[in-house]
């Protein structure tokens, strides 16, 4: 008997090893019944313990929004806020299975504030179902997500065309709707669209063919989630592992651990760590179970190379005779995922393959109107805007289109300050630079100029509000540091835009690129060994950060020119404010664009208690001139 039960769970659990896993992802407007959708899969397939179940009767009383039924949304809504407003926040992930595959269900939010969430929730995913009330019909956020769903390579989508109890189970209703989604997503990519009508709230159509719709051929929801066939050959694709972790316990053991992204690999096997291109032959795998000969796509494993290699985390391990690309430029995708807009021309942190890097966003190539899917011009981009850009990496990485392979092909953006993730990115192409263009080896450098000129080059930057007095006063350093016998030269903001950067206005995405610009001309005067003095509002910290990093350590000076707001209304001196509050001048700083203080200039000075003069002298005696 104890022999028989033994084999019956030895073979159970084979059987249950040997199921597919299908990752599907609940996507749609707001109320639109995701999280009742899936509810109701999981309480008619009776995948709820008893404790469950009485305690989503007793907050469904308490909570609920069905009366005294059950409101099987509450299976998933598991954070307060959401429960007290009947929508979902974050991304709830469910794990069920049933006798014929096992599931791992997304249910993400619809709220257009939370399509970051909805994103996050699809990146994995296989399968998407975009849900639509039968009463609204398609809505804006059914396209954004739907447009989000293809831009992340999901194949698969089931057209759950919801609350059809609600328009009396109209077959009409039902077809207009798809017909309209399918015209839509004609230029989605998607392989396979499947409408299915549904109650998620009465169950129709979930587990079985309804009744109510006697005019729907199927299949139900839950026979075409367990049946859909999801292709998958990444292990068929070449080999890829981005080393995670460098595995070094004692002296007598190096090996190099991640998962690999795509692919095979036996022992034996030459090898390729890119972007170094070194190559090896593979000595050893060492996985979860131990040693094996061979390895593929999804598993965890160490690999041990027959001689040592200078490997570090972010590198990318391939076959000899299949090797990623490299590049430091990149054409992608984004989507936006943060409240403050995307500016060209700021630096942010990419992150791709375990590695982080300096980035800047070049060129933003276009925006997509996802109502039409056009490609709008635009200069930013705004919270859950899609747009295609280029960017430039302080680093080469190694990549591989989005579509050919999701690891090597996606990427995060960093905000450099917060930390906070403030987009995504699916990589279209690696951009590559003119062949004939050439960094130029030159004999007479910046120690030499410098020297020449008997001083230390400085890039002293001036910040403050319209008004502050930060040209008067730049001006006035200018004359001190000349009357020493210093090499300078003062690069003013109002003189720079009737020239170098007259095309540009007063947007944000303007005020990044005006800064930007001073930035290169500063730091090739700084080269030339002079002390440049600049008086611009430079109103954002990202982009005087960004200029610091393009000098020597020790030679950026921020001198911050502080003056209340009112003081600087009271100067006036140009009548701009009185312009601003009028509203004749849009993007005034200050006034309706933002101006971020430094947080630790080098020089303060505050000009309520000093005159130009004054400050302008504990300028040069701060210097130490």
């Amino acid at each position: 008997m104890t022999s028989l039960s033994i084999t019956d769970i030895s073979d159970y659990l084979k059987e249950q090893e040997q199921k597919s896993y299908l990752r599907f992802i609940t996507c749609g407007s707001v109320d639109d019944g995701k999280s009742t959708l899936i509810g109701r899969l999981l309480y008619d397939s009776k995948l709820i313990f008893e404790d469950q179940l009485a305690a989503l009767e007793k907050d469904s009383k308490k909570q609920g929004t069905q009366g005294q039924d059950i409101d099987f949304a509450l299976l998933v809504d598991g954070l307060a806020a959401e429960r007290e407003q009947g929508i979902t926040i974050d991304v709830a992930y469910r794990f069920f299975t049933t006798d014929k595959r096992k599931f791992i269900v997304a249910d993400t939010p619809g709220h257009e504030q939370y399509t970051r969430n909805m994103a996050t929730g699809a990146s994995t995913a296989d399968l998407a179902i975009i849900m639509i009330d039968a009463r609204k019909g398609i809505l804006t956020q059914t396209k954004r997500h739907s447009f989000i769903v293809s831009l992340l390579g999901i194949k698969h989508v089931v057209l759950a065309i919801n609350k059809m109890d609600l328009m009396s189970f109209d077959q009409e209703v039902f077809k207009k709707i798809g017909e309209e989604y399918r015209l839509f997503a004609k230029g989605l990519g998607f392989e396979e669209i499947v409408s299915i009508p549904l109650s998620a709230l009465k169950g129709d159509n979930i587990l079985k063919i309804s009744e109510n719709t006697p005019w729907f051929r199927g299949p139900s929801l839950m026979d075409h989630l367990e049946s859909v066939q999801i292709d998958t050959n990444e292990a068929e694709k070449p080999f890829r592992l981005p080393v995670q972790w460098v595995n070094r316990p004692n002296l007598d053991f190096r090996g190099f651990s991640g998962t690999i992204a795509s692919g095979s690999i036996a022992e034996g096997g030459e090898i390729v760590v890119l972007p170094g291109a070194k190559t090896a032959y593979v000595n050893s795998i060492i996985s979860a179970d131990g040693n094996v000969r061979n390895a593929e796509f999804g598993e965890a494993v160490t690999i041990c190379l027959d001689r040592e290699l200078d490997i570090s985390r972010g590198d990318v391990i391939s076959k000899v005779d299949s090797r990623p690309e490299i590049t430091d430029q990149i054409q992608a995708h984004i989507i936006w995922m943060h409240e403050v807009e995307m500016l060209p021309g700021r630096p942010y942190l990419i992150k791709t393959n375990n590695r982080t890097l300096d980035g800047v966003i070049t060129d933003l190539r276009h925006r997509v109107n996802v109502n039409s899917l056009e490609h709008e011009s635009a200069k930013t981009l705004a919270l859950n805007e899609v747009g295609l850009v280029n960017i430039k990496l302080g680093q080469k990485i190694v990549f591989e289109a989005y579509v050919e392979n999701k690891t090597l092909g996606s990427f995060i953006i960093i905000d450099k300050f917060t930390n906070a993730t403030i987009g995504c990115g699916m990589i279209k192409f690696g951009l590559r630079r003119a062949s004939n263009v050439h960094w130029q080896a030159v004999d007479v450098g910046k120690e030499s100029r410098a020297k020449q000129k008997h001083q230390s080059p400085k890039l002293l930057w001036f910040t403050g509000l319209s008004g502050s007095g930060k040209s008067t006063i730049a001006n006035l350093v200018e004359k001190k540091l000349h009357a020493m016998g210093k090499h300078t030269y003062l690069l003013d903001g109002d003189n720079i835009r009737h020239g170098l950067n007259k095309d540009l206005g007063f947007t944000d995405a303007d005020r990044v690129e005006n800064i930007r610009r001073i930035g290169e001309v500063a730091h090739l005067m700084v080269d030339a060994g002079l002390i440049v003095l600049t008086a611009f509002i430079s109103p954002f910290r990202a982009e005087r950060r960004m200029v610091r990093e393009m000098v020597g350590t020790g030679e950026f000076i921020e001198i911050f020119v502080d003056t209340p707001l009112e003081v600087c209304e009271q100067r006036d001196v140009k009548g701009l404010y009185k312009k601003a509050r009028a509203g004749e001048l849009k993007n005034f700083t200050g006034i309706d664009s933002p101006y971020e203080e430094p947080e630790a200039a080098e020089i303060h000075v505050n000009t309520v208690e000093f005159s130009a003069d004054e400050a302008a002298e504990i300028v040069v005696n701060k210097l130490g001139y």
